[in-house]
This record gives structure tokens, C-alpha cells and sequence, in this order.
């Protein structure tokens, strides 16, 4: 009889037994994470493991939202990827050694041809109508413009207009109701609050039709780049965001959603095309006054005059003149009735700041008329006659 006891018992408990162990398997496997976890506790037996408490999705998506995760949210549909298809005119090495000498290309003919080129780049809708900001160098010379929305919708985007100057560019595309950010004043910028870089680095708007997103802050205001190209780089903000190649034209965007800043250089150090420490953004406020001109009319006119020549110091010049250091520019004429010569400027003096700002060359004045207008008043500190003075010049706008 207690044979008989054991076998029934070892009958219905051996499959009672197994189906525990199997549903005690399946249970704690009901999800990736719970299999990584038990596969960790077997790798690493030593590390005590804390059974988490029971919290729904929505209370863990509530939990990880901040200002930043918010302002990506709000930002990132109106970013798009911009591709352009650019014709350039190059000149073959070998007339290069003998100029545009007409002697020489009677005998080797115009050895320029045109190459077609692709590029890519970013940028921002900023009106519901499908007008959208980048940079001059990313769409000011393509002959074809194609926009990738967020969500993998492609239009054609015709050029409204363009600066070389500021490297600003107004693109428009045809559409109604579409995702727009809200333009912030950059003169309120705090250097240390968090900046947010949108883009599309290296093209990768392309693998997930969603713009790259990187996390910094401000690290400088006013900074004075000079001039690369036809671009004139000034007052631009520092950040410490990461932007890269194709990031240039897109948004930089505080932690309340508002663009402050185009994205538009990194400092390499000669290095590479890659990011290396700090990029550089065109102040919203200065974005806003160009691509109104460029609505209006297409381009931006600027026809402020001084009236005067310059050339930089060099050491000959600084000697002659007693100066302790080789610095400023010197007025080698001056046009009659001129905004210089109205403001009692002379040939001979040397001008060393404009408005604060120091003045080395005559690109470091012309980048100061890149953003005047007619009626402005440039604050002079200049040397004459081993003194130092302050002239006050106002611009004129450029004779007929």
C-alpha cells in the first residue's frame, strides 16, 4: 500500500514540479530587460540584486522629462535636412602658372570648366508658410535644393534669397500648417545656460529622417571671428554643443524652445572637419533684420559710406609713427565732404578701435559696416601726433 502512496505521489508531483519551474522560467523572462537581468545574475552572482517597484510606463516617461527633453520635443519638427546640387567653375592647375595672361591662352584656350557638386546641410522652418533659415555657404549658390521634413517628407525649396556677408539664407518650400519654432531675442542669452544643437551631422537625417540632437552651453558671447571667405563672423555666440559637418544652418535652441542662434562653424584648430571642443552660432537677433531684407527684396543692400582709405600698421609704419605696439589701421586718403572728413578725421591718423571693438586691418572695419546702417555713429579711438583721441564718425548712406 505505501509503495502503491509513493508512486501516485511521485505521478502527480513531477509535472506539478515542472510546471512550476516553467512558469517561474517564463514569468521572469516576459521581457528582454528581465532575461538581461537574469543573464547578468548569472555572470556576476556577487552583485546584489534589488527587485525594482512596480511603476507604469507613463509615470516613467513622466519621471525623465526635463526643460531639455521638452524643448527637443518642441523643436524637432520643424528641423529639416537640406541637400543642394551646386555648379562650380574650376581652372586647370596648368593655366594657373601662367595667369590670365592673354599671350598664353591663345595657345591653351579658357582652361576653366564647370564641375556639378553635392552637398548637404541643415535648417529651420520659421513660418507656417514653409520659409526656412541656413547658411549662405550651405544653399546660397545651389542651382537645386531638395528639404527632408521631419518624417521623411522631400520638397523642392526655392532660394528667396541670400547674404553672403552674414552667411544667412532664406529658403522657401510650398506648404501650409507646417511645424514652425518661435524665434528668441539673443540679447538676453546667459553664457552658461544650456544650449541644444539641432542638425543633420554627416548627413544622417537621411538613415532616420529626424534631426541629431546635442546638449550644451553657452560658452562665450561676442566673439569676433574676422572674415573666412565672404563671410564676416561677428558677435557670434561660443557653445560647447557638439556640431559637425551638415550641421551648419540649424537651429540653436535655449531650454525654453526658442532658436537663439544658426549653427554655423567649429573651431578645429586645423585638426579635421569634425568637432573638437566649441562651435560657433550667428545671433538670432541679426538672423531676424537679414532674412526680412532678403523677403523684402531678395538681398540685402547695404550702401553705407565713411569716405576714407586704409591700410594696416605693420612695424615700419608703427616705428615712424613712435607707437609702442603694431596695431590699427592708417588713413592713406580721404574723400571731400565725406562722413570721415565731416568728423575731422586726417590723413596720417591711425584708428586702433571702432565701438569698442579693436580694428587691425581693413576687414575688422569692414565687418563693422556689415551690420550699420545710415545714421549710425562709429565711436573712434584713434593715435595722431603721439596722442590718443575720440572721434565720433556718422555713416552716411553711398553716393550715387
Amino acid at each position: 500500500m505505501s509503495r502503491l502512496y509513493v508512486k501516485v505521489m511521485i505521478v502527480l508531483l513531477v509535472p506539478l514540479m515542472i510546471g512550476t519551474g516553467i512558469g517561474y522560467y517564463v514569468g521572469w523572462n516576459d521581457s528582454p530587460a528581465k532575461e538581461a537581468d537574469g543573464a547578468f545574475q548569472k555572470a556576476f552572482p556577487a552583485v546584489i540584486y534589488q527587485e525594482k517597484p512596480s511603476i507604469n510606463q507613463d509615470e516613467i516617461s513622466n519621471s525623465r522629462q526635463n526643460a531639455i527633453t521638452r524643448s527637443v520635443a518642441k523643436t524637432s519638427p520643424a528641423v529639416v535636412g537640406i541637400n543642394v546640387t551646386e555648379m562650380r567653375q574650376y581652372r586647370d592647375p596648368v593655366s594657373r602658372l601662367f595667369g590670365d595672361d592673354p599671350f598664353f591662352r591663345q595657345f591653351f584656350g579658357d582652361r576653366t570648366y564647370t564641375q556639378e557638386v553635392k552637398g548637404l546641410g541643415s535648417g529651420f522652418l520659421i513660418s507656417p508658410d514653409g520659409y526656412i533659415v541656413t547658411n549662405d555657404h550651405v544653399a546660397g549658390n545651389a542651382s537645386e535644393i531638395t528639404v527632408t521634413l521631419t518624417g521623411g517628407k522631400r520638397l523642392k525649396a526655392q532660394l528667396v534669397g541670400t547674404d553672403a556677408a552674414t552667411d544667412v539664407t532664406l529658403l522657401k518650400v510650398e506648404g501650409t500648417e507646417l511645424p514652425h519654432v518661435p524665434l528668441g531675442n539673443s540679447e538676453d542669452i546667459v553664457v552658461g545656460e544650456w544650449a541644444i544643437a539641432f542638425g543633420n551631422p554627416f548627413g544622417m537625417f537621411e538613415i532616420n529622417d529626424k534631426p541629431t540632437v546635442t546638449v550644451g552651453v553657452i560658452s562665450s558671447l561676442g566673439m569676433n571671428l574676422g572674415r573666412i571667405g565672404q563671410h564676416y563672423y561677428k558677435d557670434m555666440i561660443e557653445t560647447d554643443a557638439a556640431i559637425n559637418g551638415g550641421n551648419s544652418g540649424g537651429p540653436l535652441v535655449n531650454s525654453q524652445g526658442e532658436v537663439v542662434g544658426v549653427n554655423t562653424l567649429i573651431y578645429t584648430a586645423g585638426q579635421s572637419s569634425t568637432f573638437v571642443g566649441y562651435g560657433f552660432a550667428i545671433p538670432i537677433n541679426k538672423v531676424k533684420k537679414i532674412v526680412a531684407e532678403l523677403k523684402r527684396k531678395g538681398k540685402v543692400v547695404r550702401d553705407v559710406w565713411a569716405g576714407f582709405e586704409a591700410q594696416q600698421v605693420d612695424v615700419r609704419i608703427a616705428r615712424y609713427f613712435g607707437m609702442r605696439q603694431v596695431e590699427g589701421i592708417i588713413i592713406s586718403e580721404i574723400q571731400p565732404k565725406s562722413p570721415a572728413d565731416k568728423a575731422g578725421l586726417k590723413v596720417g591718423d591711425i584708428l586702433v578701435e571702432v565701438n569698442k571693438e579693436k580694428v587691425n586691418s581693413e576687414e575688422d572695419f569692414n565687418s563693422v559696416l556689415v551690420d550699420a546702417n545710415a545714421g549710425d555713429v562709429l565711436n573712434i579711438r584713434l593715435y595722431r601726433e603721439k596722442k590718443t583721441l575720440n572721434i565720433q564718425l556718422r555713416l552716411e548712406k553711398q553716393p550715387s
